[in-house]
């Protein structure tokens, strides 16, 4: 090779280096999160298509005129926060630095003593929706601490930022939105004035809009559901809960499998995640121990419970009113901490 054709490739290589290379997904170039679009406060455009739209369903739909959603909405504005908090990637922890956040001395001391003090409720709410005592008052503790901390977001205001400025979830918002001004109505709150989570939920019970008008109830027969200060609607409503999504009185919630899974199916429906599910008589088989029927025979999840940082594991099957426990909070390990917290309060 002679001297100028060595020379041109050498200058065509430091070329080549200066040009940036394209970007890939996850490298710095990835698209801004929804937060850093807006600023805190921002006023939201009531004329676009997408609250058009609402606006049309509140009036023809479910009758609201045209007065009260210019009052309601004429100063909504995004929170940011809510945006940032939406953006934040939560991992989760293992279970055994999970479950001390819920189930402590306090936590344990201030259960008993409600158990106590509202027994005659409680037996209320076992005979007439079948939900054990202990089960209820444990979510009312995880969820709220026992109405303690409730959440400090304006729920109007944090709906209307998702379906304004969060596309991922601007569908679920939208429902929200309108499932939240209509349980209002009914229930004589004004929807202004409503705290809770930064994701919409609020009330003792922490349920969104539409849970709340599934399955809130009006235990005290009043005349309105009052998640916030009736606790005889507050306990009735996580037990209806509950009962709505198979929950049976007296029955298993889980059973202990052991530290490891002895068989291929059990470990597949353990990665699986909690829609998998096993035969009963197979776990039983598998791991050689002794399990009672679920009612109607029906599935088992297996679930995995980080019991160190070494990588040692619990294992345990968990019976449909497991299950219950997850479709109101879709966590295994949120399942688990109230089925402890309930065996502690039983004690």
């Amino acid at each position: 090779m002679n001297h100028p054709t060595r020379h041109l490739l050498r200058l065509l290589a430091i070329l080549i280096l200066l040009v940036p290379a394209p970007a890939v997904a996850g490298d710095e170039t990835s698209p801004p999160k929804a937060a850093d679009l807006v600023q805190d406060g921002q006023g939201i455009d009531l004329t676009s298509p997408r609250y058009h739209g609402l606006f049309k369903e509140l009036r023809l739909r479910h009758q609201f005129d045209q007065e009260e959603l210019e009052r309601l909405f004429r100063d909504a504005v995004i929170s940011r926060r809510v945006l940032e908090l939406m953006d934040t990637q939560w991992e989760a922890q293992p279970y055994y630095r999970y479950y001390p956040r819920f189930i402590t001395a306090q936590t344990i001391r201030d259960g008993k003593r409600l158990l106590a003090e509202h027994r005659e409720l409680l037996d209320r709410v076992e005979r007439e929706i079948g939900v054990e005592r202990e089960v209820v008052v444990a979510i009312w503790g995880i969820e709220t601490r026992f109405g303690a901390v409730e959440g400090g977001f304006n729920v109007f205001r944090t709906l209307n930022t998702l379906f304004d400025a969060y596309p991922r979830r601007r569908d679920f918002a939208r429902t929200q939105l309108i499932e939240f001004l209509l349980l209002c109505r009914e229930n004589g709150v004004d929807p202004l004035t409503v705290k809770g989570s930064y994701a919409g939920a609020f009330g003792q019970t922490q349920f969104i809009p539409s849970s709340f008008r599934a399955y809130a109830v009006d235990f005290n027969q009043d005349g309105r559901i009052d998640v916030w200060q009736s606790t005889e609607d507050i306990l009735a409503s996580i037990a209806n809960y509950l009962h709505r999504f198979g929950w049976v009185f007296r029955t298993p919630v889980y059973r202990e499998l052991g530290p490891e899974l002895k068989d291929p199916r059990l470990q597949a429906a353990f990665e699986a995640g909690r829609k998998a599910k096993v035969e009963w008589q197979a776990v039983r088989s598998a791991q050689q121990v002794e399990l009672p029927a679920p009612p109607g025979d029906q599935e088992l999840t297996i679930v995995g419970l980080e019991v160190d940082d070494k990588g040692a594991m619990r294992y345990i099957a968990g019976y449909p009113n497991f299950q219950a426990i997850t479709a109101w909070n879709n966590s295994n390990r949120y399942a688990m901490a109230v089925t402890e917290l309930a065996e502690q309060l039983a004690r």
